[in-house]
């Protein structure tokens, strides 16, 4: 059966090309252009004997369509009778099979769907399609940038800070003479996470908001672990920055950075992608900082303390650090590391982390082959000294050294939680206040070994 919309002839193209117009090879006979003679219609006669007898002409009914003979007096009536009585059956019976025909193609239509189908546009040659085309679907990134700095740049402040850039040598931080950070507020009652470099040292921190308005902040703790401080100013009803979950983040997703760099350019909104996570850093006085967010946005000196922002403008980073020899390469800590300490300070509490004293190397693919590992994941401890001579792991005297780990052990999971590249050990143990028990799951030379260990206090210093 053929397409019910395909003709069954093909249509003479409307716009057909005409032949070239030059001159032909051969003289050609000469072609008269005068019309034919046309039968003059009978109206016309009428009209003409009319004029004789100077009577105006009866108007045709169709201009076009000559009206029809009539009836020659010679006719029989019955004949004439006969004949039209033929041609009603004639066209009665055509209207009828055309009736019949097209109700028999509709339910064709109608039982193969062809009746919902969409109905092609039809395009001149040489046109835009203007057909129906698949809408694509764009991310306006420009519009989510505009959007998150608008609700969290109120919440983001500036920190003058004197007495603090006295170490020329600080990697993170290093403005002669002065020093200006970032911070951001995560309460209304003037509380304030920033960065440990930006707030240790300092004899005064003046912290200024978006709207001019100028507070004397105290230092009221510093992060054992990481590179955190809390601020806090005393104010009420300040604007809050909505803190959200790093542990949803994804690599290649926008990150926005707002800080201040240079403590010139405030509050400045920087966008890039979320490069990477659980990066490691080592600064110039040795201390290593772990499970650090790599992102591309534009991070600055000033920018320290700042917030790193999802799409949404939910702080999932404080920025931190930069990489002194190369471009586009920043870091921030979590904020589902900075949270345990934003509210041990909201609950009046000292800032405390939990510690089992132990240094140990994260286990990937590529070590667990390179060192005939049993397994792909966990915690090794192992360690080496600055020249590269092996040390014992385990710190004398520490909540390890009482539970029983040793040289080599390689640590699987914390209370049931497997430690892998997205809960790596740092990550689990911060949800423990000091003083918790916890059960370590181990593999000792091939062997699994349970083992109870009740988490320390982290040192202010660490050697």
């Amino acid at each position: 059966m053929t397409d019910p919309f395909e003709p069954t002839a093909p249509l003479p193209a409307p716009d057909q090309p005409t032949a070239p117009l030059t001159a032909p090879d051969q003289p050609t006979q000469a072609v008269s252009y005068s019309p034919a003679a046309e039968r003059r219609p009978a109206w016309t006669d009428v009209a003409a004997e009319s004029d004789a007898e100077h009577v105006a002409p009866p108007t045709p009914r169709a201009w076009y369509e000559p009206e029809a003979p009539a009836a020659t007096g010679t006719q029989a009536a019955g004949t004439g009778t006969r004949r039209g009585g033929a041609v009603g059956v004639v066209i009665a019976a055509s209207l009828a099979a055309a009736v019949v025909g097209s109700l028999g193609t509709y339910g064709i239509l109608a039982s193969t769907g062809a009746l919902d189908r969409e109905v092609a546009t039809v395009v001149p040659v040489g046109q835009a399609q203007q057909a129906t085309q698949p809408v694509p679907v764009t991310i306006d990134e420009s519009s989510a940038i505009t959007r998150a700095a608008e609700k969290v740049s109120p919440a983001i402040v500036t920190i003058a800070v004197s007495g603090a850039a006295a170490n020329p040598n600080d990697p993170f931080f290093s403005i002669p003479q002065s020093g200006v950070g970032s911070g951001v507020i995560f309460d209304s009652n003037g509380w304030i996470v920033t960065n440990k470099h930006v707030a240790s040292g300092a004899q005064t921190l003046t912290v200024t908001l978006e709207d001019g308005r100028e507070f004397n902040g105290t230092v009221y703790g510093i992060d054992t672990l990481t590179d955190l401080a809390i601020i806090k100013v005393e104010a009420t009803g300040l604007p809050t920055a909505p803190i959200g979950d790093s542990s949803t983040a994804k690599v290649g997703q926008l990150a926005i950075a707002i800080g201040s760099p240079l403590g010139t350019y405030t509050n400045s909104v920087t966008a890039g992608i979320l490069s990477a996570f659980g990066r490691t850093i080592t600064v110039q006085d040795g201390t290593t900082i772990r499970n650090l967010i790599q992102t591309d946005a534009a991070i600055n000196p000033g920018n320290s303390g700042g917030a790193l922002l999802d799409s949404g403008g939910n702080v999932i980073g404080i920025n931190t650090a930069i990489a002194q020899t190369a471009e586009g390469i920043g870091f921030a800590i979590p904020i589902n590391i900075a949270r345990p300490i934003m509210q041990q300070a909201l609950a009046g509490q000292e800032l405390a982390r939990p510690w089992i004293g132990v240094y140990y190397v994260a286990i990937t693919p590529a070590i667990a082959d390179t060192n005939s590992l049993p397994v792909e994941q966990g915690a090794w401890l192992t360690a080496q000294d600055a020249n590269g001579q092996s040390m014992d792991p385990i710190v004398a005297g520490s909540p390890a050294a009482t539970a029983g780990l040793r040289d080599g052990d390689i640590i699987t999971a914390v209370d049931g939680t497997a430690i892998d590249a997205d809960s790596p050990l740092d990550d689990i143990l911060t949800q423990y206040a000091p003083g918790r028990t916890v059960a370590l799951d181990v593999l000792r030379d091939g062997a699994k070994v349970t083992l109870t260990l009740t988490l320390g206090t982290r040192p202010t210093t660490l050697e």
